[in-house]
This record gives structure tokens, C-alpha cells and sequence, in this order.
């Protein structure tokens, strides 16, 4: 039998599986809406073995550094962007993340983000809502179609190959990229051929900023940009500026730099820009599957076996504390 650990796990997740954690350890959970403040973090987690953490909690150096029982870290996400996987590792701990159960999900809100801006949705349903519906009209709302045109696609993994299946029920050419390299020629030329450019790349310093005044300017006037991946992919500045001029034609986010943005943000009033509170994973199904993995990937930890699903590698020659 495993040795009862301490953990913490920094919010309340959806379905059953804190239940299975809450079985053999002694687990403790931050109950409040906000995520925790780094300082209220460490001090929560200061005699935590397991941690499981979500895509708000900044897991850097300074943490890691302060939790000295620390043994294991479980992501509740695909990406580990928000965990020093470096400073994990020199430490001997292992990072897990909750990959597939979420790729679904996300190609469909993504489908939806695209026809949303195409058909400019929320413009014509806000419409409706304020009374400024009098009578049909032949120039009101127009948007753009989507059957035929072309797909680009920026990060062919698990998501941006969901995203293409889709694709192919509205007879849509792909286009794919990847952005290993940055804006390198290739991507380029996905940005010039595209009407519809969706970002499926992870955030890595390669990628911090890729769509920013140069990229953008590449797309064609009537292009629009969906972002399902990470807010800082996309330079918001540079977004704000290709709309109002009219560089490109819409943009829909699920994701923004920073998150959530600020009361009076600009963006925030920008036309012709949805934005989506971050809700790419928010189906019931996608979202307990991810609590599954998380807890899965943590007691596999604590007990001392690899985890089913981990993001660095540990060496035989490190050790956790």
C-alpha cells in the first residue's frame, strides 16, 4: 500500500476523480472562484507532496523552490506553458498533463469561433436582441462564406487534424504549418493563400508574438484569424491595429494576452472581434476526462510508478525530494 501523502490541488474540478485522490491521500482544496495568488500558493502548498495544478497557476523556479516535499506536479491541461518544466526536472519531479480528452471539444468550439466571425453571429444577434431588426433587409449582416474556401492551419497536432476533419464537411483546401521556426516561409505563404487562419500551435519562445504586425499583414483584407491555442501566440496590439485599419476582416479568441483581460481593455470594443472566455475544453465530458487523467497522472506519482501521461523525462540519476 502506498504511504498516505499530502496534496493540494489548487480548485474544485468537475466530476468524481478528486474522490479517487481523496481515497489514499490527505488532499486539500482551494476552494474560492479566483485562482490563488503565487504567495498564497506557496504558503497553501508548503507541505505538499502532489500538486495539482491548472493553467492559471504560474508552477515557475520561484515555486518549486519553496515546496520542499514537493514529489509530483499533474497539469490539469494539454499545455505545460505555466509549469518550469526545468526546474521540475533538476528537482527530480515529475509534470503531467491531460492530453486527447480535450481535442474534440476544442475543434468544435473552434468551427464555431470561424462561422461565428464569418457570419458575424453575435453583431446580427445583438441586433435582434436591441430591437434594431425592423425588417429583412438585403445588405444588413452580410458575412462570408465558408463552403469551398481555404483553411489554413498553424500547429498540425492532435487539435489542428480535429480542426481539418471538420473542414472537409465544408469542402474546404487546408493549408498547414508548422511554427517551429517562427514566421518562416512557409507559414507565410499559409498566410497569404488562407481566408480563414486558425492558430493550434503550442506557446513556446519560437512562437510568443507569431501573429504580429508582419503575419498579420500578410493575411488578405477579407482573412479572419481564430485563436484556440494560447492568448500570447497572438500579438494584441497588432491585432487591434489590423482590424481598425482593416488589414484583416475579423478575428474570434478564446484565449487573450493577458487572461482574462481587463476591465476597459481595448480590445474589449474592438468591431469585429469575438472573444470567448477561455472555454475551448468546457464540455462536461472533455472537462471530467481531464480531472481523470490529472488525478491518474498524480497517484501514479505517489506511488512511486511513471505517469500514464508526462511531460518531462526524468533520469534514472535524479531523484525527487
Amino acid at each position: 500500500m502506498p504511504s498516505v501523502a499530502r496534496c493540494f490541488v489548487t480548485r474544485q474540478l468537475p466530476g468524481p476523480a478528486l474522490d479517487r485522490l481523496k481515497a489514499g491521500h490527505d488532499v486539500k482544496i482551494w476552494q474560492q472562484r479566483l485562482p490563488p495568488t503565487p504567495s498564497e500558493l506557496a504558503h497553501e502548498a508548503k507541505d505538499a507532496e502532489g500538486l495539482l495544478s491548472l493553467l492559471t497557476d504560474h508552477v515557475d523556479e520561484s515555486l518549486i523552490s519553496q515546496l520542499p516535499y514537493l514529489k509530483a506536479i499533474s497539469n490539469y491541461a494539454v499545455g505545460v506553458d505555466n509549469v518550469d518544466l526545468e526546474a521540475a526536472t533538476r528537482r527530480g519531479i515529475p509534470v503531467g498533463n491531460t492530453p486527447d480528452v480535450l481535442t474534440d471539444a476544442t475543434a468544435d468550439l473552434t468551427f464555431a469561433l470561424l462561422l461565428a466571425a464569418a457570419r458575424r453571429l453575435p453583431e446580427a444577434i445583438q441586433a435582434a436582441k436591441e430591437g434594431d431588426w425592423v425588417t429583412w433587409e438585403p445588405a444588413m449582416h452580410l458575412g462570408q462564406e465558408v463552403y469551398g474556401t481555404t483553411l489554413g492551419i498553424i500547429g498540425f497536432g492532435r487539435i489542428g487534424r480535429a480542426v481539418a476533419e471538420r473542414a472537409k464537411g465544408f469542402s474546404m483546401r487546408v493549408l498547414t504549418a508548422t511554427a517551429r521556426e517562427g514566421l518562416s516561409e512557409p507559414l507565410k505563404e499559409l498566410l497569404r493563400e488562407a481566408d480563414f487562419v486558425s492558430v493550434h500551435c503550442p506557446l513556446t519562445p519560437e512562437t510568443h508574438h507569431l501573429m504580429d504586425a508582419e503575419a498579420l499583414a500578410l493575411m488578405g483584407p477579407n482573412s479572419i484569424l481564430i485563436n484556440t491555442a494560447r492568448g500570447p501566440i497572438v500579438d494584441p496590439k497588432a491585432l487591434r491595429q489590423a482590424l481598425e485599419q482593416g488589414g484583416i476582416a475579423a478575428a474570434a479568441l478564446d484565449v487573450t494576452e493577458p487572461e482574462p483581460l481587463p476591465a476597459g481593455d481595448p480590445l474589449l470594443t474592438t468591431k469585429n472581434l469575438i472573444i470567448a472566455p477561455h472555454i475551448g475544453s468546457a464540455t462536461r465530458a472533455a472537462r471530467e476526462k481531464m480531472a481523470s487523467l490529472a488525478v491518474g497522472n498524480l497517484l501514479a506519482a505517489l506511488d512511486g510508478k511513471p505517469m500514464p501521461h508526462q511531460a518531462n523525462v526524468i533520469s534514472a540519476t535524479t531523484t525527487a525530494n
